[in-house]
């Protein structure tokens, strides 16, 4: 067994970041929720925020994940349909209209635009009066996964690693409290990857992206303390605990004794976690509960410092406002009732725990040094190394669920005849027609003059060396849309075809 148990906040932080964890401050409970227009969704947020919710997670459309406004025409039929529709900074106003940016941490799954949405962001916290320097949250920020996993990429991967460096930079010096990245796992997982091959793949994404800001000439410790990574909860219990608890220890030495960190912030992995959408079934969707709460105790026996539990119906639609609410109270049970906060690490030196967290290790190990010798997460990615080695493992999970060998209840076994259908959340056709309205009056209302000049400024920045986020923010200021910004990146990074 290996003797790198070591105490709770120190080094190599196998039992936890903090050495009082939960004792002293309980994970930020976030409910990952955004839909329709602006409006919609601040609705739902203030909700959220009534019923306990600790802090915004935000869920962007396909449009606004992708760079088109929401009246280009391959927006058409996604308007708001798995996120809020974000076209200008008129709907960043009205998403947190009456929620005080200076006192709430806010979440953004955003990626190819995570510095439009960020630009944004500081912009509406500004109006409200609030200092930029002060702000809390994470943007997620993570392209590599995008290649690998889920596709909501624009640009090639070497210009889209430079606007992330440069978001690095930039916030490092504007928005020091903000996370800059969130590596995720949790996507990777989803698609079908192993635990281990969900830790391996993420940290040979975080090795990339450090490489790549210490070549652009930022010094690790200037902004590796802000790093964070999301990861997944699935349904095997005790190797999800050992999952997280193993990622510590190898995320400490990565950055000691690879990368020379000597801020202790740095070697620390700090991470949200979600549940695992892709174990919900549309069957018997009430069984979801209790998924969800089995892997929300995993995360929190693992020592996430954030999560997000999914809800009874996501594999029909999304969530209604009861079942949001349902899965909150999963979490908050878990927190004041279950007892398991009363101490640090309860599961720390089981013998089963303690080997399985060993054996995860070894296998990420393995993992980092097949894609180190294949050339590197780049190159692993570009030939397909690491997609191919997910699409195997998706294979075979799927196959041991067809054969019975892997045993999904209501699903394949324990199956109810008379299933009737659960009420589900309908999304109003109107608003995409509202949205497309609003898009057209910021249009209208805006000086075209002043729009097209901040633009002319981000593609002299892009086609040089400066960092692209000053003009970008001016850009969002003067209303520039987040598609006429990713156009004008596109007209000089041009865009990613998959090979």
């Amino acid at each position: 067994m290996n003797q790198e148990i070591g105490e709770p906040g120190q080094f190599p932080y196998t039992r936890g970041v903090y050495r009082e964890m939960y004792r002293s401050r309980l994970w930020t409970m976030r409910q990952y929720a955004g839909f329709g227009t602006a409006e919609e969704s601040n609705r739902r947020y203030r909700y959220l925020l009534s019923q306990g919710t600790t802090g915004l997670s935000v869920a962007f459309d396909l449009p606004t994940q992708m760079g088109y406004d929401s009246d280009h025409p391959m927006a058409s039929g996604e308007v708001g349909r798995v996120g809020v529709a974000i076209s200008s900074l008129a709907d960043m106003e009205r998403l947190f209209h009456e929620i005080p940016l200076d006192k709430v941490s806010t979440s953004m799954t955003i990626n190819s635009t995570a510095g439009i949405l960020l630009a944004l962001y500081a912009l509406v916290a500004e109006r409200q009066g609030a200092k930029r320097s002060k702000l809390s949250g994470t943007i997620q920020n993570d392209i590599l996964k995008e290649y690998i996993a889920r596709g909501t990429y624009i640009y090639p991967p070497r210009p889209a690693m430079r606007i992330i460096t440069d978001i690095f930079a930039w916030a490092g010096r504007e928005m020091p409290e903000w996370n800059t990245i969130s590596i995720s796992g949790y996507h990777i997982r989803e698609a079908g990857s192993t635990a281990t091959q969900e830790l391996a793949f993420t940290f040979a994404n975080a090795i990339a992206y450090i490489e790549a800001a210490i070549a652009a000439g930022l010094a690790v410790d200037s902004f590796a303390p802000r790093l964070s990574f999301f990861f997944n909860s699935h349904s095997d219990f005790l190797e999800e605990i050992a999952k997280f608890r193993a990622a510590r220890r190898i995320y400490a030495h990565l950055m000691r004794d690879r990368f020379g960190a000597s801020d202790p912030r740095s070697l620390m992995l700090r991470f949200h976690v979600q549940t695992a959408g892709s174990t919900l079934t549309a069957q018997q969707p009430d069984v979801n509960i209790v998924r969800t709460a089995l892997q929300a105790m995993a995360a929190v026996l693992g020592g996430a410092q954030s999560l997000h539990t999914n809800s009874r119906d996501e594999a029909l639609a999304l969530p209604t406002e009861e079942s949001a609410r349902i899965a909150l109270r999963t979490q908050q049970i878990i927190a004041y009732e279950s007892g398991v906060t009363n101490t640090v690490d309860p599961v720390g030196g089981s013998e089963y725990i303690e080997g399985l967290t060993d054996s995860i290790e070894c296998g990420v190990q393995e993992y980092l040094k097949a894609i180190e010798e294949a050339g590197g997460t780049l190159r692993a990615i570009e030939t397909g190394y690491i997609q191919n080695q997910i699409h195997n493992a998706a294979y075979d999970y799927q196959r041991a669920i067809e054969t019975g060998e892997r045993i999904v209840v209501g699903v394949n076994r324990f199956q109810k005849d008379d299933e009737r259908a659960a009420p589900v959340f309908r999304l109003d056709p109107a608003l995409e027609k509202a949205q497309v309205e609003c898009l057209r009056e910021v249009r209208a209302g805006r000086s075209q003059g002043a729009v097209t000049e901040k633009l002319a400024a981000l593609e002299q920045a892009a086609r040089g060396t400066a960092n692209v986020m000053p003009p970008i923010l001016e850009a969002a200021a003067a209303y520039a849309t987040v598609g006429e910004i990713s156009d004008t990146l596109r007209g000089i990074f041009g865009e990613h075809r998959e090979a």
